[in-house]
């Protein structure tokens, strides 16, 4: 009988340790992503997203936790993405090509939000300039930037050699106060700060990314291996990303709204933040951002931009960058090194998107 009473006092202390255990596992913490982006108008979605509640509503769908922040400098989002402390994070096709791929992490081009269309420029100090005037100035900008890839372009335009001009180096938080405290003949940067300088100046813009559509690509980017063990992730951030889209594109009361706070946000008005969104081609639905993804042009685009990131070094001092990384499209199509791909350019998620899969 003794036994018994035993026994039966041991089941009941397993029963209690189970039940106590139990409600520890049905309510263990979602796993938490990390995404960073900054200010600029083909951004300021993930802002409202995370502020509205939309980030969330699809993190909670897939079962996990995303935390949205802004990082003021945008190079430091893109090194603090690399270092490993993000997950995901806004850039531009050539910085992630020329920071996290050429540092060898392996990032995968989740989201293409639209291209530069006249968002990115080169202003000179002075009214009724031409692209000719720049040679023997001193222009500002964010060197190895997607700054830097614009005046290659316009020197090229221009029939004019890099040592025509002398380049100083002032990164995005600073550029804008240096520039109209009087340094630099001419400056290159982004909107908003292009907007706000040509409010604030005079001077002539003498050439912009409406010269070179489809070269300066927009992107959300995620670390390739995360998204391949969480693909829930891939599929929270482009379900979030186009459903504020979609909003953001819409004539009506509430896409005005929706506007007006980015506007807001990105310290502007309604009316100015338009103006930058005209300098973009932005891809409010699904179906065109995947079309641009998979166009045949894609491939030459990012040749382009790799053979000036080479001649820079920023791929390798050898200078010959792409025998040593690859650059992949949509799994049928490999830009050098295929047995070291680092970027990827997949349209899956985008597809999911546009097929209302998600």
């Amino acid at each position: 009988m003794h036994l018994s009473v035993l026994s039966v006092r041991r089941i009941c202390t397993c029963l209690l340790a189970l039940v106590l255990i139990a409600p520890v596992s049905a309510h263990a913490e979602p796993k938490t992503f990390k995404l960073c982006w900054s200010i600029f108008a083909g951004w300021m979605p993930w802002g409202y997203a995370a502020s509205e509640g939309i980030v969330q509503k699809w993190a909670d769908k897939y079962g996990i936790r995303i935390e949205v922040a802004e990082v003021p400098d945008y190079v430091r989002s893109i090194e603090q993405y690399s270092a490993g402390d993000y997950d995901a994070c806004s850039m531009t096709n050539m910085d992630a090509l020329t920071i996290p791929a050429a540092a060898g992490v392996d990032s995968t081009a989740l989201i293409i939000g639209d291209f530069s269309n006249g968002a990115d420029a080169i202003l000179l100090r002075g009214n009724n300039l031409t692209l000719k005037d720049l040679k023997g100035k001193t222009v500002l900008l964010v060197e190895n930037s997607v700054s830097h890839y614009l005046l290659s372009r316009a020197l090229e335009w221009a029939l004019l050699k890099p040592d025509d001009v002398k380049i100083q180096h002032v990164s995005d938080l600073e550029i804008a106060q240096a520039f109209l405290e009087g340094q630099g003949d001419a400056v290159i940067t982004w909107n908003p700060i292009l907007s706000s300088i040509k409010r604030q100046a005079e001077v002539s813009q003498v050439f912009s990314s409406n010269l070179i559509p489809g070269e300066i690509v927009d992107l959300t980017v995620v670390n390739s291996k995360t998204l391949a063990a969480h693909p829930e992730l891939g599929k929270a951030l482009t379900a979030a990303w186009f459903e504020t889209q979609r909003l953001m594109g819409l004539p009506t009361a509430a896409g005005r709204a929706a506007r007006a706070q980015m506007a807001s946000a990105a310290g502007t008005t309604p009316e100015d933040f338009s103006q930058q969104l005209d300098t973009l081609r932005s891809f409010y639905s699904p179906r065109y951002a995947l079309a641009f993804a998979r166009a045949n042009k894609m491939p030459e685009l990012m040749q382009r931009v790799a053979q000036f990131a080479d001649r820079q070094g920023l791929l390798g001092a050898s200078g010959s960058g792409l025998s040593t990384l690859g650059i992949e499209f949509s799994g049928e199509r490999t830009l050098g090194n295929p047995d070291n791909v680092l970027l990827r350019f997949n349209g899956s998620y985008m597809q999911m998107a546009a097929d209302r899969e998600l």
